[in-house]
């Protein structure tokens, strides 16, 4: 991740009002993002999440604050000029808006006949971005006839047609099953990878942003409660907002023993996977059990457990590294 900020917002509010009402969406937000990371804003439905989204490329006018990209304020920007930073910011939705008359090829060519695009490198460019999603073979299919998430794919090309530095992904998953959401994030990780491009992504699902997210923001009532590494939130989560994501993970398994040991967090991800007996199987150490607290939340296992650390280091390695290549977070407790 670059240390050159791209986005940076910067005491935003907004507030929907009218004659009998006022609701205010925004309170205050201020958060960083840096070139080239995937970052997560996270938050149930009312928090502010796709409002935030929409203030940043100026979709909704917020009522205080700034959003800078690469150091200007877009609030500020006459309307050529924010085309110019629209076009650098690629939107996904969560209902794809494709064009149902238009096929594939001729969904993801349309931000390219916006801009006036050569025919010929218009043609080249859709070819390139169809591999680049997988689906070079649906050029010519309409949307109808493709599953939802070879329909989000397309999303995500036509999204790259304009060569972004940034892709806004407004709940880019959640119409998706649970398979079709992996490959997706997936396809996003890869292209971060690939083409450096930054990832903000807003969602309501925590087992998202573990996935993908280098940082995280949890936005509750329209305020930032917390905010930092995906990894420290998760681990350490003061707020109301953090608890209830996480799927009532409780703060502590149980009391921390007397003894020096290893806290594990199961937050979703591992679901139905019997990792502990696995862990004693594979690595031949044997596994005691000091205290857990597992909660079982829409399938999957959410909940931290406490087992008494090897006393053998060669043994604490290869307890740890089991458990970090199985995705799960490992820290040590009452170390000596």
């Amino acid at each position: 991740m670059s240390e050159s900020k791209l986005i940076e917002i910067i005491g935003l509010s907004k507030v929907f009002s009218d004659a009998e009402n006022k609701v205010v969406a925004l309170n205050g937000i201020s958060l960083t993002v840096y070139e080239g990371e995937i970052y997560g804003i996270v938050g149930m439905s009312g928090a502010g999440k796709s409002t935030l989204i929409r203030c940043i490329n100026r979709l909704d006018i917020p009522n205080e604050g700034q959003v800078l990209y690469r150091g200007r304020d877009v609030l500020k920007m006459n309307r050529r000029e924010l085309l110019g930073v629209r076009r650098k910011m690629g939107m996904i939705f969560q209902q794809f808006n494709l064009f149902m008359q238009r096929t594939v090829a001729e969904n993801v060519r349309y931000p390219l006949e916006i801009s006036k695009s050569p025919r010929k490198d218009a043609d080249r460019r859709v070819r390139e971005l169809l591999d680049i999603v997988g689906l070079s073979d649906k050029a010519t299919a309409y949307p109808a006839q493709l599953s939802g998430g070879q329909r989000q794919r397309v999303g995500i090309a036509r999204a790259l047609a304009s060569e972004p530095d940034v892709l806004l992904c407004d709940e880019a998953t959640s119409a998706l099953d649970p398979m079709t959401t992996q490959a997706i994030l997936a396809l996003l990780q890869d292209i971060n990878r690939r083409l450096g491009i930054t990832i903000l992504l807003i969602t309501h699902e925590m087992a998202v942003i573990r996935q993908i997210c280098s940082r995280v923001a949890i936005l509750d009532g329209g305020v930032v409660v917390e905010e930092g590494d995906v990894d420290e939130v998760f681990l350490s989560t003061r707020s109301e907002a953090g608890k209830r994501l996480f799927g009532v993970l409780p703060e502590r398994a149980a009391e921390d023993p007397d003894v020096p040991a290893l806290r594990i967090v199961f937050d979703g991800s591992s679901a139905e996977k019997p990792i502990i007996s696995r862990l004693a199987q594979e690595t031949g150490v044997p596994v005691n059990i000091l205290s857990a607290n597992m909660n079982h939340l829409r399938g999957k296992m959410y909940g931290q457990m406490i087992i008494q650390k090897p006393l053998s280091e060669d043994e604490n390695k290869a307890v740890v590294r089991f458990l970090e290549e199985a995705g799960l977070t490992v820290r040590e407790v009452n170390k000596t």
